[in-house]
């Protein structure tokens, strides 16, 4: 028997928790992935996946188990920088990435290793620079595969919760020079121009902005560095579904006397309906585990945004792990969380089984306001 397995044929507890462990125990903050992406092609070999490293770096591993629905579970190798020593301690497991997000994505490589009823094929990825503004890898993912049936996104919800949509984000930098002039001179100068810029964007985003609320963008000045000849403003704004960018970016310019506005990247807000079934076959696994599910939007981002903009399938995001430590100085995950996590993926693949193969209209069973939102573009 291999050691990784039961006799029932599911991946048992140790191994998931060694192979959670081996992941956290190698750098892997953005640009950095490819030891890591290695390590994760070997072991889903291992588990019986057919595996590759495409062109930006993504890992790809695929079960065939015959001709029914495509799944693909997503999730990121990237984490962002500052490692720290792995430990064990009072059934937690402490590392970078432990929650965002090699927690949700070691979940998703187990329960699809022991999904052996699975009627047709599953396509686990592990993708890079998810931390980044451009997203490269869903990017080259939507640009390369075929829509599956069916999607999951491994980000942190919490073991019995799953995340139904997340706002867009929009990345702005603003670069100012001016000519050099003494510090009385009443000619704006470049650090305060850079200010300005911070000030009208807040203005025209009105004076309930804030990050708090799923309905409303939130603005972050992310990085202001300047003096009296030049400057550069690198600001984030998290949309919600149906914001004008090209309005707010078209009334920003206008209100700049001086400088250059780029846009670097934006995404648009998603969300599904509650009738969605990735969500309805995660809600049953969460039931099954005898607890009540939560369903949650959210007011970051994520590659879910990335992979709706042009994938209308089933999708959800769901993984084991608190978001609060997304990025903190002691990201831990509960392991019994993380294993009722691996529990509840895979009663969700068995769930979707079901689903239909191919449809044009995979969600048209849901009511109108509940079915699968595509994106705004």
């Amino acid at each position: 028997m291999n050691w990784a397995f039961n006799s029932s044929g599911d991946v048992n507890e140790m191994y998931a928790a060694g192979l959670l462990r081996g992941m956290l125990e190698i750098p892997s903050a953005s640009y950095q992935e490819r030891a890591l992406a290695d390590f994760l092609a070997e072991a889903m070999v291992d588990l019986g996946f057919q595996t590759h490293i495409d062109v930006v770096g993504n890992v790809i591993g695929v079960i065939e188990r015959g001709d029914g629905p495509t799944l693909m579970l997503l999730g990121h190798l990237d984490t962002v920088p500052g490692q720290f020593p792995v430990r064990s301690e009072d059934g937690k497991l402490y590392g970078r990435g432990a929650v965002d997000a090699k927690g949700p994505l070691a979940a998703m490589i187990c329960a699809a290793a022991s999904a052996v009823d699975f009627p047709g094929r599953i396509v686990v990825i592990g993708v890079v620079e998810e931390e980044t503004p451009g997203s490269r890898g869903a990017m080259e993912i939507r640009a390369t595969h075929d829509r599956p049936d069916a999607l999951i996104i491994g980000e942190p919800s919490g073991w019995s919760s799953v995340v139904l949509g997340y706002k867009g984000k929009l990345d702005l930098r603003y670069t100012v020079k001016c000519p050099a002039t003494h510090p009385s001179n009443p000619a704006p100068k470049a650090s305060e121009l850079a200010v300005e810029c911070w000030a009208a964007l807040v203005d025209l985003l009105g004076p309930d902005v804030g990050h708090d609320v799923f309905a409303r963008p939130g603005a972050t000045l992310c990085q202001l560095n300047g003096d009296l000849t030049s400057a550069t403003a690198d600001i984030s704004v998290r949309t919600p579904p149906g914001f004008d960018v090209d309005k707010l970016v078209r009334e920003l310019h206008e209100r700049l006397p001086a400088g250059k506005l780029e846009v670097l990247n934006s995404v648009a807000a998603c969300r599904v309906g509650r009738a969605n079934p990735a969500v309805r076959a995660l809600v049953s696994g969460i039931r099954r585990l005898h607890a009540q599910p939560r369903l949650l939007v959210k007011t970051a981002t994520s590659d879910m945004n990335t992979l709706a903009e042009v994938w209308d399938i089933p999708m959800a995001t769901y993984g084991p792990g608190d978001s609060k430590l997304d990025h903190a100085d002691n990201e831990h995950i509960m392991l019994s969380d993380f294993l009722r996590g691996i529990n509840v993926l895979s009663i969700a693949i068995s769930e979707l089984a079901l689903l239909p193969v191919g449809s044009d209209d995979k969600v048209s069973s849901a009511p109108l306001a509940e079915r699968s939102l595509r994106c705004p573009t």
